[in-house]
């Protein structure tokens, strides 16, 4: 016997599918607004059963407000009429309590068009609407929060830089007010220099590629006067990492650096008073022994023992070598000093420099000395790195009082981006030189100062500070740089870093070569400019001693006027600065264009490598640098001559 198979009718179907929804109340209401069905959704968030409901019009479900306003029959004729009704607002429950409702009415018709009801379905939106309400007061507490800043200007841009949004700390230190500035492109706040330099862009494509953008920098006021300030980019983006603009905050710090500078200026002071004790006593020492060596050379020739020169010779010569070094050493840390490279094998200058080292530290000091196989050239001046690695071992000798062990080592370094980085340095190949000693070490502390100028550990007149600064001015100066490592207890090493030079080294000279002067041939005119006489005087007599003819001039024009007349010249020696309007390079260029050939020997006690061309002068020039000894001037015009 088959059995009976139970069937659900079409309408049947979706009445069981509305009375399952629980989350969305559907219901009908008759052509009037009488409730006419009624689903398990209804019945849960408004809160009536079916038969306390149904018959009911469905205007109980709004505020007394909104059925004053006659809502509902607003609702129900908007629905005929358009074919569909929707609105958000409060809606009643059962027990009088409120929720934000979300509701749609459509009309119901018969095949012939009329109107048979509407059909209703209404939402609770009482938690989302208060998420949104919630996020709403965040933002304007933010939005508050912004307006009131006003030590920050604080603002938007869209995606090309044109302004969105500006709070008061904008208007209050850049001087737009809101309409003024909106929509205007952030350009307007740099200078035109800076406009030209694509800097604005270069600002944002920035901050859109690398997340983030800042600087310090000058800026415009809407009047035209600039501020300092610290500047922050940060892109913004949407959930789908579209760029929407970038939020950008400003900060005056016009009087901020207006007080660091004024420290800066108040710490130099110091640094010059502590810088005048220290060099105050070495000179007046050096003074003291060059004075004492005159008057006695003096007595001596009254009393016609001249036997005793020599001795006062050596002496005077000794303390004018001493003098030297401490002007090198302020010229070093100001980087002003005219350094002579030359191509140089550190290994062999070091190896001629180990007794001194060893006479200088005291027996008490071990000096040992390591150098590397096959030791790269650099193109260095010699003397400046003796007067550095002769500090650096004296340093190292002050921190051993009770004696230690000073490792002197020399290593080709060959450095890759990241590591030159580390230290500094463009990439390339470096000659390093280390000294090393087992003394007491330094802290942190003293490490981030022991390179500023005038910075001493050392009791008042026992040191300028200055040593530490010549070193690092001369690695600098030289293309490299100078590095510390220390441990307390454990000893310090100090290293240069030199650049790799691709000559080789040149042998050295002969430091016992006596004096002389290649004799002058026929006629032979030697131009000297100097304003100060007691140099003009032994340098134009170790010249006439030589069988030149010398011409002296006091000053600049004066030395020119010689130079374009019809005088015969083979060679002019010039301070570089001069008075009169003219120093010593524009002197030589302006010779060179009627004298193409001239011979030029600059000798300069200022050393100020842009006077002779930022260090690289033309040929056929040389330079000496004051305080010089006569047979370094006669072995240089005798090079330049013969050359």
């Amino acid at each position: 016997m088959a059995k009976s198979k139970q069937t659900v009718s079409v309408g049947n179907r979706f009445e069981l599918l509305v009375q399952s929804v629980t989350d969305y109340a559907i219901y009908m209401l008759d052509p009037h607004g009488r409730v006419s069905s009624w689903n398990a959704g209804a019945r849960r968030f408004k809160g009536y059963d079916p038969d306390e409901i149904i018959g009911a019009h469905f205007s109980i479900f709004y505020t007394p407000e909104e059925r004053a306003l006659e809502i509902p029959r607003i609702a129900l004729e908007t629905a005929e009429r358009d074919g569909r009704f929707e609105a958000e607002g409060w809606r009643l429950r059962k027990d009088g309590t409120r929720f934000w409702a979300n509701v749609v009415i459509d009309p119901i018709r018969d095949p012939e068009g009329h109107l048979l009801g509407f059909a209703k379905v209404t939402r609770d939106l009482t938690e989302r609407r208060a998420a949104e309400e919630e996020l709403r007061r965040s933002e304007e507490r933010f939005r508050l929060l912004v307006q009131s800043v006003t030590d920050y200007a604080i603002y938007m841009l869209d995606p090309e830089g044109h302004v969105t949004s500006w709070n008061a700390g904008a208007e209050r230190f850049k001087g737009y007010r809101a309409d003024e500035i909106m929509g205007q492109h952030f350009s307007r706040f740099y200078s035109d220099l800076d406009r030209a330099a694509g800097i604005p862009g270069i600002a944002l494509e920035t901050a859109r590629r690398d997340g983030r953008f800042e600087a310090e920098g000058w800026r415009i006021r809407k009047d035209g006067s600039r501020f300092w300030a610290s500047v922050i980019i940060d892109p913004i983006r949407n959930d789908d990492n579209q760029l929407i603009g970038f939020a950008k905050v400003t900060r005056d710090l016009t009087e901020k650096r207006a007080i660091e500078e004024q420290l800066r200026q108040s710490q130099k002071m110091e640094a010059v008073g502590q810088l005048t004790g220290g060099l105050a006593h070495d000179f007046n020492n050096l003074l003291t022994g060059i004075s004492g060596s005159l008057e006695m050379m003096q007595i001596r020739s009254a009393q016609g023992r001249t036997s005793d020169f020599d001795r006062y010779f050596t002496s005077a010569q000794g303390a004018v070598k001493r003098a030297a070094a401490l002007t090198h050493r302020l010229l070093a840390f100001s980087r002003r000093q005219t350094l002579d490279p030359k191509p140089t094998n550190v290994d062999r200058l070091l190896h001629g420099l180990e007794e001194l080292i060893q006479r200088t530290v005291g027996p008490g000091v071990e000096v040992v000395l390591a150098g590397a196989d096959r030791l790269w050239p650099t193109l260095i001046d010699p003397n400046q790195l003796e007067n550095a690695v002769l500090n650096l071992c004296i340093n190292a000798r002050d921190a051993m009082p009770d004696g230690g062990r000073v490792t002197i080592v020399t290593a080709n370094q060959s450095l890759d981006e990241r590591a030159a980085r580390e230290q500094g340095l463009n990439a390339g190949d470096y000659v390093a030189v280390s000294v090393t000693d087992t003394g007491t070490g330094m802290p942190p502390e003293i490490i981030a100062k022991i390179f500023d100028p005038f910075y001493t550990t050392k009791p008042i007149g026992e040191g300028t500070g200055l040593g530490l600064s010549m070193i690092y001015g001369f690695a600098r100066q030289s293309g490299g740089q100078v590095r510390v490592e220390s441990q307390m207890g454990r000893g310090t090493m100090m290293r240069l870093y030199l650049p790799r030079h691709s000559h080789d080294a040149q042998p050295d000279a002969n430091p016992d070569q006596a004096l002389s002067l290649t004799a002058a041939r026929d006629g032979e005119v030697v131009l000297v400019i100097d304003d100060e006489p007691t140099i003009r005087m032994p340098v134009s007599e170790v010249l006439a001693d030589a069988g030149y003819a010398v011409i002296e001039a006091a000053d600049g024009p004066a030395g020119l006027e010689i130079l374009n007349s019809s005088a015969r010249i083979d060679l002019l020696i010039t301070d570089v600065g001069l008075p009169g309007g003219l120093n010593g390079r524009q002197v030589a260029d302006a010779a060179r264009t009627t004298r193409p050939e001239l011979k030029v020997l600059f000798i300069t006690g200022y050393a100020e490598n842009a006077a002779v061309g930022g260090g690289k002068m033309d040929k056929g020039m040389f330079v000496l640098t004051k305080p010089f000894q006569m047979k370094d001037l006669a072995d240089r015009i005798r090079d330049i001559i013969e050359s």
